[in-house]
């Protein structure tokens, strides 16, 4: 079998399961036992593909996903980010779209330890929404900035999704959790600027109204009180990383523990709530766990058939720039985003992309941050970004799903030129880790 027949049956029939409506980790069970069969000789082949589950899994790389996802729901079933919110109100004082301002404020603090799209929107969406509708914020000024904040989930570490697309590609873990950091940072910048010139440009956007106003020791005491702990646990999981003091394993460890110390300090901890955390991070790590074993499998079924190493050497032997098709990976990135999740996403490009790339010389690092990027913007586009979708189940009656995109469109342009700066100038991405200890 020529090694283009072979890619293409492998992800025709996974195409093909998936629109059956199966879910995607059973459409990978079901395309592997497939390919074990006819690549792996027969059906002495399923035996080969057990051990190759099993292999996929019992790797220690894996282990911070589920101890980062435990950190947010802690956070989450705490109500820990109930309290941040407040805290970052109090500070921010009279500033133009000051809620939404507020809101990304959060995104930044909340990010670290959630990791995870979805939660930021949800507890935002929760806390956020009612105030924002109550003073008479129109969507761009709601609703946008709580979609963004998803963004910001993935790019500030500690990032679950960090973890994925660094262990499928090959990666250095602590090194990319040090490399999504500034472009995090610049994004949010991003979003801060925008929502003040909008504000000020047109204030009907986020209508003003009076705040109490509060002396700067009663602003010391806020932020000593309730964001400090939100800074332990920052350096708990991000300064043993820099400096080399920690694996990303043994750093998802001490931010669990960080993050239960904090609602602990904040009278908030109880056995029920370490129960409810428990059971929502099992229930996502096995869903995860199991796209794993069946993407990796998958994997390494087309590498055993010749595939991968056929396209490889065909792609680098194209008379075109490397620069261009770095660009067209990211552009498949981009469009898977609108229709799938992204660990999905990751587990089935990696395997071809990774390799590609790095036989065309790039910096692998770099490669594994813009891609995390265009990933994460798939999710705020049309017409499927699943947190877009995520924020309507959150919305009242009257904000449509169009309002929700609307309101997304004008921070996925600014996500989109943050990734063609990063694109253009890979110094961004690379320098924190060049200069920290991480290995």
């Amino acid at each position: 079998m020529e090694w283009f027949e072979a890619i293409a049956l492998m992800f025709g029939a996974l195409v093909v399961i998936m629109f059956t409506g199966m879910p995607i980790c059973f459409a990978f069970m079901f395309t592997c036992i497939m390919g074990a069969t006819l690549f792996w000789g027969g059906v002495g082949g399923i035996d080969q593909l057990a051990m190759s589950f099993y292999s996929a899994v019992a790797n220690y790389v894996f282990l911070p996903i589920p101890l980062f996802i435990l950190m947010g729901d802690v956070i989450y079933e705490a109500g820990t980010g109930t309290l941040v919110v407040n805290a970052v109100d109090k500070l921010l004082g009279r500033l133009p779209g000051r809620l939404s301002l507020v809101t990304t404020g959060v995104g930044v603090l909340l990010g670290a330890p959630i990791g995870i799209s979805g939660g930021c929107i949800g507890i935002l969406g929760r806390v956020m929404l009612p105030e924002m509708e109550a003073r008479g914020y129109k969507p761009e000024m709601s609703v946008g900035p709580i979609i963004a904040t998803g963004t910001l989930a993935i790019l500030i570490p500690p990032s679950a999704l960090a973890v994925f697309i660094g262990a499928m590609g090959q990666v250095s873990v602590s090194k990319l959790l040090l490399a999504i950091t500034v472009p995090g940072l610049i994004l949010a910048a991003m979003m801060t600027g925008y929502i003040i010139i909008r504000c000020v440009m047109n204030p009907s956007l986020a209508p003003s109204y009076e705040v109490a106003k509060i002396s700067r020791r009663e602003k010391w005491r806020v932020g000593i009180i309730y964001l400090t702990p939100v800074g332990i646990i920052l350096v708990a999981v991000m300064g043993s990383v820099f400096f080399g003091l920690a694996t990303p394993s043994e750093s998802a460890a001490l931010g669990v523990v960080a993050c239960v110390l904090v609602a602990v300090l904040y009278r908030q901890f109880s056995w029920k709530m370490i129960f409810r955390a428990a059971k929502s991070t099992t229930r996502v790590t096995v869903m995860v766990f199991f796209i794993v074993v069946g993407s990796i499998s998958f994997g390494r079924l087309l590498a055993s058939s010749g595939a991968i190493t056929a396209l490889v050497d065909w792609v680098t032997g194209l008379d075109v720039p490397p620069l261009l098709i770095v660009g067209f990976t990211q552009i498949v990135l981009l469009i898977l985003g609108c229709f799938m999740d992204p660990a999905s996403i990751v587990m089935i490009t990696a395997p071809i992309f990774f390799p590609m790339v790095k036989e065309l010389g790039f910096d692998m690092l770099w490669f594994a941050t813009i891609s995390l990027l265009s990933v994460q913007l798939g999710l705020i586009s049309p017409p499927f970004g699943l947190d877009v979708y995520t924020m309507k189940a959150l919305a009242p009656p009257h904000i449509s799903l169009g309002d929700c995109f609307r309101a997304s469109m004008p921070y996925f342009a600014m996500g989109i030129l943050l990734l063609i700066i990063l694109f253009f100038v890979p110094q961004i991405s690379v320098w924190l880790p060049g200069i920290s200890g991480a290995k």
